[in-house]
């Protein structure tokens, strides 16, 4: 029971930032160019928001083990909040800026709360390393329903609102003061150890060097996020002149990659017993 209070507890500060974070994904091309902006200003806008949360992901994880767990992730609702409602504006240069923001509320997204719940599972509760495992299995599901509905709701606030294609950014807020809130009410702080940047740079960079299998897999793994980064960019320009609504299409993307992930663990665990290469 003390384990279970303590997993919802996690997951409602976290999958209302999970929410939001997809909310922002269907309709941002869409935004951008009904802002009037030309497709090679858009592909700077997107390229904006990669290349911080690239230049930031290198010195995240020390970052967040300086500033504190729950403090990062306050911070990154925070950041996405401002990105959000920066989408208002149709100033190049603030929409660049909430680009900026979002993507390093991204970066922290995606390091600072796993990061808040491994300490908290394995140091400050001591519950066993092995019901870890149970916590992220249930984030992936309501991850997966979430991505799905997102593109629905997306679609529906955006045909139903008269703010547009901004409607979803709009709708993400209330989704990020909801984290904030849980987070603030129900977490405790925590810290890492404090190393210097250079030094943990240093230390992953001779980590992949001195592991062929581990640089090789790094290369691989950035091969096919090129690609998705290409299609998030692509998918949009692609459909729209043909009526396809975005939103169900983006529901019906992220609905094939939750079945191509179940089928995926199926084929790994069931009777074929497959392994990856």
């Amino acid at each position: 029971p003390a384990f279970r209070c303590f997993q919802r507890e996690f997951l409602l500060g976290y999958l209302p930032a999970l929410a939001a974070d997809w909310l922002q994904g269907p309709l941002l091309f869409q935004l951008l160019q009904r802002r009037g902006f030309l497709r090679s200003q858009i592909a700077a806008l997107y390229s904006c928001g990669f290349a911080s949360n690239v230049a930031f992901g290198l010195v995240s994880g020390v970052f967040v083990d300086r500033l504190g767990r729950k403090k990062s992730c306050v911070l990154s609702s925070g950041l996405c909040s401002v990105s959000c409602l920066l989408q208002l504006s149709r100033d190049f240069m603030a929409l660049a800026a909430g680009r900026v923001l979002a993507g390093l509320g991204t970066s922290l997204l995606f390091s600072a709360f796993e990061s808040w719940y491994i300490h908290e599972h394995l140091e400050r509760h001591d519950f066993p390393a092995e019901w870890i495992p149970d916590t992220f299995s249930r984030v992936a599901l309501w991850n997966s329903g979430l991505a799905v509905a997102a593109g629905l709701v997306a679609e529906l606030v955006s045909e139903g609102l008269a703010l547009g294609p901004v409607a979803p950014f709009l709708l993400a807020v209330p989704f990020l003061v909801l984290s904030v809130f849980f987070a603030v009410k129900n977490w405790d702080e925590n810290y890492g150890k404090s190393r210097p940047c250079g030094k943990a740079c240093g230390e992953g960079l001779r980590g992949l060097l001195s592991e062929p299998r581990a640089l090789l897999l790094g290369l691989v793994q950035a091969l096919v996020e090129s690609i998705l980064l290409i299609f998030a960019f692509l998918w949009t320009p692609v459909l729209e002149p043909h009526g396809i609504p975005l939103g169900l299409a983006f529901s019906g993307f992220t609905a094939a990659s939750a079945a191509g992930s179940a089928l995926f663990r199926r084929a790994v665990t069931g009777r074929l017993r497959l392994q990856p290469l």
